[in-house]
């Protein structure tokens, strides 16, 4: 997948513009990212100020844990409604997606 710089300045993937199947839940999935973004800055808090070995290790399990169930529904949000979208189209399109969904499930089987 190609990307390239949007209006405001993040990256896009090119040819993917339009409606996801995350944008229902843009919102929810926000949300979580942030508290996410907080479990990180807490780790580096954690490291400054040497808290124990295994206190920060039980920080990165969680944050490993909440970033696995965010690519989860993400992942099932994807498969709901592109790769289900991409079925009805049918040949190439459909094959195309399927394999991209495979592929992403194999990422995730290797994190």
């Amino acid at each position: 997948m190609t990307t390239s710089s949007s209006t405001d300045g993040s990256a896009v993937a090119a040819g993917n513009h339009g409606p996801h199947g995350y944008s229902s839940h843009k919102a929810d999935h926000l949300k979580r990212l942030r508290r996410i973004e907080g479990q990180a800055r807490g780790l580096q808090r954690m490291v400054e100020e040497d808290v124990y070995c295994i206190d920060i290790l039980t920080q990165v399990s969680a944050s490993t844990k909440a970033l696995q169930s965010f690519a989860l529904a993400l992942l099932e949000e994807h498969i709901k409604h592109c790769v289900a979208a991409a079925v009805e189209e049918g040949g190439p399109a459909m094959d195309e997606k399927v394999a991209e969904a495979m592929a992403a499930i194999s990422r995730l089987l290797r994190s």
